[in-house]
């Protein structure tokens, strides 16, 4: 009897050493909130990196059409909310108040200067329409910037895909010099600029946030070659951040 008893006492103690050791591994193997990399501990290029701060219109829609236009290349579906993006601190929107011209000199609606004006919601009054075929607007820095992202709003009063979305870079005003391109979803080349490797998008509240990765460049263009909706180009707000060059 006390030989069994002896007996049930070691299995009961090993069971429970087996069990503690299971707990342990498995939070080994899950990191505590403390031990995670936090957004403003990561680095790049040596500057310390935080979530770039949005600040976005208001929804003119719910939801985003599930169908897939015909000769349409779609991005999928995102889940959740748009992940963060994390920039260098101090990183700030350097297009606002910024000169703006346009390959249409004469908008069939608004001004070329609501492009970056600050206002982004969906609202009458606060975008511009261009006429049908590839257009383009470009945006003056003033001076070499590193630039991080681009978030960029068409017309998203209701969902449509613009076309032949191309954005380049480039040292001088006719974009010629180190000319580079930051985004481009033209898929088979319809404009021109080159094959794209980028999808296209609905247009939502949200914008296009682009990275482009830190590129220094004065001077900023981007096409688009009509939509879902119509022929004609519209831009209702560009946002650039980044930080001056050094």
């Amino acid at each position: 009897m006390n030989r069994n008893r002896t007996c049930t006492s070691q299995v009961m103690i090993l069971a429970a050493v087996l069990a503690f050791s299971v707990v342990q591994i498995g939070q080994a193997q899950t990191p505590s909130d403390k031990t995670k990399l936090k957004p403003d501990k990561a680095k790049k290029d040596g500057a310390k990196l935080v979530p770039l701060e949005l600040k976005l219109p208001k929804p003119a829609f719910k939801g985003t059409p599930k169908h897939v236009p015909p000769g349409t290349n779609l991005e999928k579906p995102r889940k959740g909310p748009r992940p963060l993006f994390l920039a260098p601190k101090g990183c700030k929107n350097i297009a606002l108040g910024k000169k703006v011209t346009a390959s249409d000199t004469d908008p069939i609606i608004g001004e070329i200067e609501l492009v970056t004006d600050g206002d982004k919601e969906a609202n009458e009054g606060c975008y511009v329409e261009f006429g049908p075929g590839l257009q383009w607007v470009q945006i003056d820095l003033k001076k070499k910037h590193r630039i991080h992202a681009m978030l960029v709003w068409h017309f998203h009063a209701n969902a449509q895909v613009y076309h032949d979305v191309v954005i380049q870079v480039a040292d001088d005003a006719d974009f010629i010099t180190n000319v580079r391109a930051v985004f481009n979803n033209d898929h088979d080349n319809s404009s021109g600029l080159g094959l794209g490797g980028d999808k296209e998008y609905w247009e939502t509240y949200e914008g296009k946030l682009i990275d482009a990765k830190g590129v220094t460049a004065r001077y900023i263009r981007l096409y688009s070659k009509g939509s879902t909706a119509d022929d004609q180009n519209h831009y209702t707000e560009v946002e650039v951040f980044g930080l001056p060059a050094k």
